[in-house]
């Protein structure tokens, strides 16, 4: 009989994290992090992409830490693999600094907000929560710098985006148009004259209508289009 303690399994409610990160030290550090938390847990580590899509096929985590830049298959290829499993994990990108340029291609991609590596431990939690929430976590200033920065690099055929917006109402677009620029729902409410509720319904329909995964990609629809250009 083996004297080895076997490690208990995370409680039915704890969430779930697979952490992804080519630095062992990175590893390390969030690892303690998520795990001094009883509604958190990690389930296991990757040094690269194709570990992270191993390991989220074999431990079914609720929520990966990617990192961006690794060696092999790195973090973005991993991000936009996952983020196309139709019940695949949330992905929540690790970037060195807060324009890291893989940060939006791995937006776009799919992936549901960024952290950064030397965000203190309250920041990292409550990210980490909300995105588990299914929320998306990049302030709407910060999406609209990165979208301003890398959309010229988008591959998407803007005449084919653009013929996407005849399904929306003109409110539709006014409303796209206003997170494009940055601004919170509570803001449009106020430049619309209209209620906060009103404004998230418009937007879950502009969603609905363009297929989009959450107010990110809305914020790279709008500018991949035309609807709005660099500089607005």
């Amino acid at each position: 009989m083996s004297g080895r303690t076997p490690t208990p399994a995370p409680p039915a409610s704890s969430s779930r994290v697979l952490i992804c990160d080519d630095q062992q030290l990175i590893r390390m550090g969030l690892r303690m992090v998520i795990d001094s938390q009883p509604d958190l847990t990690v389930v296991g580590e990757a040094a690269d992409g194709d570990a992270a899509i191993a390991s989220v096929a074999a431990l079914e985590p609720d929520l990966v830490l990617m990192d961006v830049r690794m060696p092999g298959l790195d973090g973005l290829a991993a991000t936009e693999h996952l983020c196309a499993q139709p019940d695949g994990p949330q992905i929540l990108v690790v970037t060195t600094f807060d324009l890291d340029e893989y940060a939006y291609a791995a937006l776009r991609a799919g992936a549901s907000g960024f952290l950064v590596k030397d965000a203190p431990a309250e920041e990292i939690l409550v990210t980490v929560r909300a995105v588990l929430r299914g929320e998306v976590m990049v302030a709407p200033s910060l999406t609209r710098r990165l979208v301003e920065r890398f959309v010229l690099q988008a591959p998407a055929s803007a005449a084919a985006q653009h013929n996407r917006l005849t399904a929306l109402t003109e409110r539709e677009r006014e409303v796209l148009a206003l997170v494009a620029k940055g601004l919170a729902n509570g803001e449009i409410a106020d430049r619309l004259f209209v209620g906060e509720t009103t404004v998230k319904t418009h937007l879950g329909r502009v969603l609905t209508k363009l297929g989009l995964r959450d107010r990110i990609h809305a914020v790279i629809f709008a500018y991949e289009s035309g609807l709005i250009r660099v500089g607005d």
